[in-house]
């Protein structure tokens, strides 16, 4: 399957959610960003619990660049197409852009959230600092939401190569 097959209309560039974004004043945004590069229970269930707090959820998809820049030359496993693919996919996103950065800053003050969200693993001093000033400066509200335990893309992986030994 070539990756134009999988093309969603929630797909969109950060200058296309930018424009949407101005429509949609009247919305409560959430964004949230991740790698989501194994897609498993522990992130649907993060991203659906992000979803409640606002009227839409947009993801920020790390591009396959900065994911190496991030975790390594063996990742991603799947592509970015394939990752904005299956996250478009869930009927709680309603927009899911792919950014090509180690943070995401300059999107944050682009789009001017309502809500920014990040799961239990996370803190206010974990936050990437930038991404922190940013939302700071456009008065988006943050929420932490709960961690679903022992869920990890590593440790899929990990997994999955113990069984190959």
């Amino acid at each position: 399957m070539s990756n134009s097959a999988l093309c969603s209309p929630f797909v969109k560039t950060f200058e296309e959610a930018c424009v949407i974004r101005e429509s949609k004043r009247d919305k409560r945004i959430v964004l949230t960003n991740g790698c989501f590069d194994l897609l498993h229970a522990g992130h649907v269930y993060s991203l659906e619990k992000a979803s409640l707090h606002g009227d839409e959820l947009w993801v920020a998809l790390n591009s396959d660049d900065s994911i190496r820049n991030l975790k390594g030359l063996n990742r991603p496993v799947y592509s970015q197409e394939h990752r904005a693919y299956l996250l478009s996919s869930l009927s709680f996103v309603s927009l899911v852009f792919i950014f090509d950065h180690t943070n995401l800053a300059n999107q944050i003050r682009g789009l001017k959230p309502d809500c920014y969200v990040k799961s239990g693993d996370y803190d206010i001093k974990k936050l990437n600092v930038r991404e922190r000033h940013a939302l700071e400066e456009v008065g988006t509200k943050i929420f932490f939401v709960p961690f679903l335990e022992g869920m990890s893309t590593s440790k899929t992986i990990d997994s999955i190569h113990a069984l190959s030994k």
